[in-house]
C-alpha cells in the first residue's frame, strides 16, 4: 500500500528544474523570476515492493519488433522501422508538416489510436480525405487526460499511439495546466511508463521554440527513446526529417520529403533536388553538404552591390552571419578584393542551412563571382573550409562528397592550397 501527501515544489518555466525552495534565479538555467508554485502529490511506501529480474539471454528479439511505415525513406531514419515499446518525440515548427507526415504513415501501420488535442475528428477526417487515407485503423480520441490512457490501451489494444501534441495533454493526477512545465514533464513519463508496460509504440508530437528545440523541460527528450525533427520553410517544398537521438539506430540518417497537394513525398534521390538550373550564372556556386550520411548538391547564391549607406550590410539566408563576416574578411585582406563599400548577401537555395564549413569555399566563390559579374566553370562543385589566412583546409567524407558530385555529372575542384589560387583558376 502506499499513503500519498500533497507535496510544494517549484518549476522553472524555462528549463522545467524542481526546487523545494523559492528563488529570484533559477540555480540550473540562471534565468530570473522563472519558479512558479506547483502542488503534486508525492506517493509515500509503506510497505517495500518485490523487485523481480529477468536475464537478459532470456529475451526473444523477433522481425515484428520493428513496423515498417510505409516510407522507405522514414523507416532508414528510425532505423529500420518503428520498434514495439519505444518513445518517439517528433518536433517542429507549428505548420511544418508533423500532423500531416503521421497521419500518412499511421495509414500504413497496424491498429493506431491517435490521441487529437488540437484538431477535431471531424478536422482530422478532411486532411485524411484530402490525402487519400483509408483511415480503417485509425481510432481517434479527443480526450486528452494521460490517466485514463492506460485502460484505453487494455480496451482498444493498439499498436500505436500517437499524442498530438505534448502541449494539449494533461495528467489529472498532477497540479497545473495542459502545457505547463510540470505537466509536460509529468506526462512524458507517463507515457514513457506505459510503451514499456504495454509493449506499445508511442508518438509524441511537440513543437519547437524560437531556439529550435522542444517546447518543455529538455528532460522530455532524455525520457524518449528517439528524437526526429522535421525542418524546412514554409516558403519551400522541402522537407528534411532528422534524427538526434535513436536508441535502435544511427543518428546520422535523414529523409528528405517535398510537400506537395498529396501531402508529404519522398524524394528516393536526394542528391540534386536542391540544384538550381541557374548554377551558371555569375554569383552562383554549387556545394556538396554533408546531412547525416548523405551527401546533397545545394545551390549558394551572392549578389554582392555597392552600398548606399555608410556602413555595409551583410545579410545570411541558410547561412551563419558571423561566418559569412569571417569569409569577407579573408576574401578583403588575403584574396584583395575590395568588399568594404559593398553590401553582401547570401542564401542557400532550397530552404536548407549550410551548417558546416565545407561550404565556406562555395560562399568565398559566389560572392566573388558577383563582385566580378563573372561565372564559375559550368558544372563545377567546390568544398573546403576556409581559414584566416586564407588556406583552404581538408573536410570530412571528401571522397563521399566527390563520388556524389561525379555520379551527377559534375567536376570537383578541391585541390587548391588557398582561396587566392581558388580564385585565380576559376574566375
Amino acid at each position: 500500500m502506499k499513503s500519498s501527501k500533497e507535496k510544494l515544489v517549484f518549476v522553472c518555466d524555462n528549463c522545467g528544474n524542481e526546487f523545494s525552495n523559492w528563488a529570484g534565479r533559477c540555480n540550473a538555467c540562471g534565468e530570473w523570476n522563472t519558479l512558479k508554485e506547483f502542488k503534486s502529490q508525492a506517493l509515500t511506501p509503506n510497505t517495500a515492493e518485490k523487485i523481480s529480474a529477468t536475464n537478459i539471454n532470456n529475451f526473444s528479439i523477433s522481425a515484428k519488433t520493428r513496423i515498417k511505415t510505409g516510407f522507405s525513406e522514414v523507416d532508414r531514419v528510425f532505423g529500420g522501422g518503428i520498434v514495439d515499446g519505444s518513445v518517439i518525440l517528433l518536433g517542429g515548427e507549428p505548420g511544418i508538416g508533423k500532423s500531416t507526415l503521421l497521419l500518412q504513415i499511421v495509414d500504413n501501420l497496424p491498429k493506431t489510436l491517435y490521441i487529437s488535442g488540437e484538431e477535431s475528428g471531424a478536422q482530422l477526417k478532411l486532411r485524411a480525405e484530402r490525402l487519400k487515407l483509408s483511415g480503417k485503423n485509425i481510432e481517434v480520441s479527443g480526450a486528452v487526460d494521460i490517466a485514463a490512457l492506460e485502460a484505453a490501451i487494455i480496451d482498444l489494444e493498439p499498436r500505436i499511439i500517437v499524442v498530438d501534441s505534448i502541449q494539449t495533454v494533461y495528467d489529472s493526477r498532477t497540479s497545473g495546466t495542459a502545457g505547463s512545465q510540470l505537466q509536460i514533464k509529468e506526462s512524458g513519463l507517463v507515457l514513457q511508463q506505459l510503451a514499456k508496460k504495454h509493449g506499445v509504440a508511442i508518438i509524441i508530437v511537440g513543437h519547437v521554440t524560437k531556439e529550435g528545440t522542444v517546447a518543455g523541460p529538455r528532460m522530455l527528450e532524455h525520457l524518449v527513446d528517439v528524437v526526429v525533427y522535421l525542418e524546412g520553410e514554409r516558403s519551400h517544398d522541402a522537407r528534411i526529417l532528422r534524427t538526434v537521438k535513436n536508441r535502435f539506430g544511427n543518428t546520422d540518417e535523414i529523409a528528405v520529403l517535398k510537400m506537395d497537394e498529396k501531402g508529404l513525398v519522398e524524394i528516393k534521390n536526394p542528391g540534386a533536388f536542391f540544384l538550381s538550373e541557374a548554377d551558371s550564372l555569375p554569383g552562383s556556386a554549387t556545394t556538396v553538404l554533408l546531412e547525416g550520411s548523405r551527401p546533397l548538391l545545394v545551390e549558394i547564391q551572392a549578389l554582392v552591390t555597392p552600398t548606399t549607406f555608410g556602413y555595409p550590410r551583410r545579410t545570411a539566408s541558410g547561412f551563419d552571419l558571423n561566418r559569412l563576416n569571417i569569409i569577407i574578411g579573408v576574401l578583403t585582406k588575403r584574396a584583395g578584393l575590395n568588399l568594404g563599400n559593398q553590401d553582401v548577401y547570401i542564401s542557400v537555395a532550397g530552404g536548407l542551412s549550410a551548417r558546416e564549413p565545407a561550404a565556406d569555399l562555395a560562399v568565398a566563390l559566389a560572392i566573388a563571382s558577383s563582385y566580378k559579374n563573372k561565372s564559375l566553370p559550368e558544372k563545377s562543385v567546390f568544398f573546403g573550409e576556409i581559414g584566416l589566412t586564407g588556406e583552404l583546409k581538408k573536410v570530412m567524407a571528401a571522397d563521399k562528397r566527390r563520388k556524389e558530385s561525379e555520379t551527377l555529372g559534375y567536376k570537383v575542384y578541391s585541390t587548391f592550397k588557398n582561396i587566392s589560387q581558388a580564385l585565380e583558376k576559376t574566375i
